[in-house]
């Protein structure tokens, strides 16, 4: 039985253009106690293939953390057999602003210790006593409350391309680092204050507002469905939008314009832009924000010495990989002496 997947990312790239339909984007998650996550790994590759669900999905003892695409044709199939698993049943499916049938080409479904690395001992505070989840409405409200403090729980490549105005954005490379920061930052206001947090889909404030609470803040909010579900209720309600540029995405589309503000700038060259892209180069792979003028100079690479290496025939290129580690260089998003730009 296939558990696995059997093609490359070119060659679905392919077959969905040769398909020729519609596919949408979809995320969700949800908190639960899965007893033996490989096996329901399994099970979800199973049923999920062969409705050509692609996507990249996090499972754990703690729950499930899934972003995926679905043929549109193929949706109620994949939302009957969602609402056939127990906890999942009527899951909030946040459904992307802006669709792109490559958004994803392949189905990576991974066990993991937890659907998000939090860094934090569970077993030391209530997971369960959340802050309040609010609407779009409420939010807004809220924001606009002298007495609230707005928090970002979000990366710096993230919030760099978007976020609400006036928000704090912790400039941190992980979900983990932010919590002890803001946590340190905020402590004078644990009693008098409303701490509102949002991040993309609602799944980090889950975690956090049950930790702020455990460390004493007594009025804490969190933004119901992220920036995702917020847009769609603004959207649809014809509500203020006070969200200000994209909203980032972990997937090929890398951002969703929710606003027409563009808050960032090129990285190379100062230029007003709020693209990211990955360095060209494979040995790097850098994710950072260029300009189309820049891109066309560096041949969408972040450096000089990564163009003369990405312009050398692949099979050098090859050869010069091999056995090198890059993956700090990776996962250091946006962090590199050689962008002059990046804030």
């Amino acid at each position: 039985m296939q558990l696995y997947n059997t093609l490359s990312a070119k060659e679905r790239e392919s077959l969905i253009e040769e398909a020729g339909k519609e596919r949408l984007t979809i995320s969700f998650y949800k908190y639960a106690h899965i007893y033996n996550p490989q096996l329901f790994r399994n099970h979800l590759f199973i049923h999920w293939n062969e409705l050509d669900v692609l996507g990249r999905i996090y499972v754990a003892r703690e729950g499930i953390n899934a972003q995926l695409s679905v043929p549109a044709d193929n949706f109620e199939k994949f939302k009957s057999h969602i609402d056939s698993i127990s906890f999942l049943e009527n899951v909030r499916l946040n459904i992307a602003i802006e669709q792109d049938n490559k958004s994803f080409l392949k189905l990576k479904i991974k066990v993991r210790k937890k659907i998000v690395a939090d860094g934090l001992n569970d077993a030391t505070f209530d997971v369960t006593n959340k802050g309040v989840h609010v609407d779009a409405t409420h939010f807004n409200e809220l924001i606009d409350d002298p007495d609230t403090i707005l928090v970002d729980m979000r990366n710096h490549y993230e919030s760099e391309i978007g976020h609400f105005k006036n928000a704090i954005t912790p400039d941190v490379d992980t979900f983990r680092d932010s919590l002890d920061i803001i946590e340190k930052d905020l402590s004078d206001y644990k009693e008098n204050k409303n701490l509102v947090m949002y991040c993309t889909g609602g799944i980090r404030c889950e975690k956090a507002s049950a930790y702020y609470k455990h460390k004493g803040f007594k009025k804490v909010f969190q933004l119901e469905g992220g920036i995702i579900e917020y847009t769609r209720q603004v959207r649809a309600k014809n509500l203020e939008n006070k969200f200000l540029g994209k909203n980032f995405v972990f997937d090929h589309r890398r951002g969703e314009r929710i606003s027409e503000d563009i808050i960032a700038k090129c990285h190379q060259c100062g230029k007003s832009c709020d693209t990211h892209v990955n360095c060209a180069n494979e040995a790097c792979h850098l994710l950072f924000i260029q300009c189309d003028a820049c891109a066309d100079k560096m041949n969408s690479c972040c450096s000089d010495h990564c163009k003369e290496i990405h312009e050398l025939p692949f099979e050098e290129q090859k050869k010069l990989r091999k056995g090198k580690v890059v993956s700090n260089k990776i996962f250091k998003k946006g962090r590199s002496e050689v962008l002059r730009f990046k804030k």
